[in-house]
Order: C-alpha cells, then sequence, then structure tokens
C-alpha cells in the first residue's frame, strides 16, 4: 500500500465521520399563507418545519386588530405542522406588521405569501435577521424577484452534495477553458430539468434521484483516481458532456426543493428565473473561493514536486468519494 493509499483511507474515514453531521438540502422554509375573502374575513394557513418529531419553536402573530391573533396549535401532516384558521381582520392587513417570534433563534427561512382580492398574491420571507414585516400596499416584481433569487443563492450554498460535485469538478479538471466548458454545460443542464420539473413536464421521485446526485459525486471521486494513472477517461476527453448528463439530474434536485417552498402562481416564470439567477450567483461565488483554495494547496508544490501534488489530489478524491459513498448508501437505505 502506499502512502498516499494509506492517508486517502485515513481520510475516508474522517469523512464518513463528518459526514454523519452533514446535511444536504437543508432548504426546509416556515411557509405562512394569508388570502382574502371579503372585506374582513382572511384565510390564514401556517406550516412549521419539524425539528426531531417536534414543532419548530416558532409562531405567527398577525396585527392586534386581528381576531384572533394567532392560531390554534399546529397538528403533525406530512413531516411538518400545520394549522389553518379564519381571522376577523377589521381594516384588512395592506400596511400592518406580522411577526415570527422565536424565528430569530433558528437558521430557517419563513416565506410568506400575502393575498389579497383583486391583486396579485406576493411573497415575502423572513428570517433570524428579520423577524416581523410589513405587508405591502402595492407589491411589483421586484419582491417576487429579490425573494427567489435570494432562496436560490441560500438553497446552492446549503446543498452540500451540489457543492462537493463542483469542488470535485475543479480537482479533476485543472485547466481553466475546459473546467469553464464542464460548469457550463453543468448550468444548462440543471436549468433545463428545473423548469420542466417545477411545471410539471417531467416528474421522478425525489429519493432516487437524491441517490443518484451522490452517485455522481463517486462517479467523480473515481475519475479525479484514474486521471492520475493517465487513463484515457469520458471524463477527460469530454467533461462537458458527463458534467451536462449529471446536471440534469442535480437539477430535478434543486426543483424539489423549489416544490417545498412554493411559486406565486401569478409570476411562475419570474419566480423561477429569479431561482435560478440565485443558484447561478451561489454556485459562482462557491466555485470562485474553491478555485482560490486549491491553488493555494498546490502552490507549494510548483511543476516540479509532481508526485506530491498527486498525492494531494488523491488524498481528495478519497476524502470526496467517502462522503459521497457515505450519502449514496443512506439514501438508498432510505428506499425502504
Amino acid at each position: 500500500m502506499t502512502w498516499s493509499n494509506a492517508c486517502g483511507r485515513l481520510l475516508v474515514l474522517l469523512g464518513l465521520l463528518l459526514s454523519g453531521t452533514s446535511y444536504a438540502h437543508e432548504l426546509q422554509p416556515g411557509f405562512a399563507a394569508l388570502k382574502q375573502i371579503d372585506k374582513v374575513r382572511w384565510q390564514v394557513y401556517w406550516r412549521i418545519p419539524d425539528v426531531a418529531g417536534r414543532a419548530m419553536a416558532i409562531d405567527l402573530l398577525l396585527p392586534e386588530a386581528c381576531l384572533p391573533h394567532t392560531g390554534p396549535n399546529v397538528v403533525s401532516k406530512s413531516g411538518s405542522w400545520e394549522a389553518d384558521w379564519v381571522a376577523m381582520c377589521e381594516g384588512g392587513l395592506a400596511g400592518k406588521q406580522i411577526a415570527i417570534p422565536g424565528l430569530e433563534q433558528t437558521q430557517t427561512d419563513v416565506l410568506v405569501r400575502f393575498a389579497a382580492l383583486d391583486r396579485t398574491p406576493i411573497f415575502l420571507r423572513l428570517n433570524a435577521d428579520t423577524t416581523t414585516v410589513t405587508l405591502p400596499r402595492d407589491p411589483d416584481w421586484r419582491t417576487v424577484f429579490a425573494v427567489y433569487s435570494g432562496l436560490g443563492f441560500e438553497h446552492i450554498l446549503e446543498g452540500w452534495d451540489h457543492l462537493l460535485f463542483l469542488f470535485a469538478l475543479l480537482v479533476l479538471i485543472p485547466h481553466f477553458w475546459r473546467l469553464v466548458g464542464a460548469v457550463t454545460a453543468f448550468t444548462v443542464a440543471h436549468s433545463l430539468t428545473l423548469v420542466a420539473s417545477t411545471i410539471g413536464w417531467i416528474s421522478l421521485p425525489g429519493a432516487p434521484v437524491e441517490a443518484v446526485i451522490a452517485l455522481s459525486i463517486v462517479f467523480l471521486a473515481i475519475e479525479i483516481i484514474s486521471a492520475q494513472k493517465d487513463e484515457n477517461r469520458l471524463s477527460q476527453r469530454a467533461p462537458w458532456l458527463v458534467t451536462f448528463a449529471f446536471g440534469l439530474l442535480h437539477g430535478l434536485g434543486f426543483a424539489g426543493a423549489l416544490r417545498e417552498i412554493g411559486l406565486p402562481q401569478a409570476d411562475i416564470p419570474l419566480a423561477l428565473l429569479a431561482f435560478n439567477v440565485g443558484v447561478e450567483l451561489g454556485q459562482l461565488a462557491f466555485v470562485t473561493i474553491a478555485a482560490i483554495v486549491l491553488t493555494l494547496l498546490f502552490l507549494p508544490f510548483g511543476q516540479r514536486a509532481v508526485k506530491a501534488r498527486r498525492t494531494l489530489v488523491v488524498v481528495l478524491a478519497y476524502t470526496i468519494g467517502g462522503v459521497s459513498s457515505y450519502w449514496l448508501i443512506e439514501r438508498v437505505a432510505s428506499f425502504t
């Protein structure tokens, strides 16, 4: 056993341990829908994420003029906690403030769908830094774009499997323009399936898709090791083809997250565009930072320390392979 292989196997174990505390796709926001029924009545729907079998400790508070001011106890439904009720709000809700107490103690977002009569429904977003919001009187497209681009940006940065796939690409493809081509193909592919799946043109169960996404990272880890043996692989001859194929799968993963959030029916194209723009900006930010980190890692080796450089690449490949293998086993096991 060579030194590099020994180090690699140790890091596989480390990766497995770390992956036990890492989660892919932690985008499960809370959701509140306020739909006007008539001049004073509002239908209220409130959904809270599940945390270890219990409802997250957050609540929805309507303006004090509304009766009731808050809703009934939530009940468990399909992995989340929900409640719905009718509130009487004299003077309406436009221009009034709602609050989500407890949100400041979490890392969760809450989306608020505000649908007044004869108005286009809009979505607002609250988080730990912004736990109150004034419901707008005259919402516009900028609000929808800002909310969904922010969600797309956060989703890619919280999707550890997507990030690990991109990192593996950086390690596998050392040539700048070939890397640009591969990442562009990945972007085009996942944009296509994101749109197609979100609007219902294609539909696949989420669990197998997530498992194959993990498998795609295992594949790249194997390709990295094979490349160090100077084997002529498809990922070397046409990396864009490989990333395009896997990008189609990753787009289905993005679509699954977007379905959990929900789309404003009156602004589906705009929300899709904004979410995808957010994903691309997050992806670009990660690739830039990861490229700098890899450059700094490889810098001490220079061109003369080829063997040491290859050793580092193999160690990275084993680590990537260990983490992604853990995800693959975990996701396949969840089928039953």
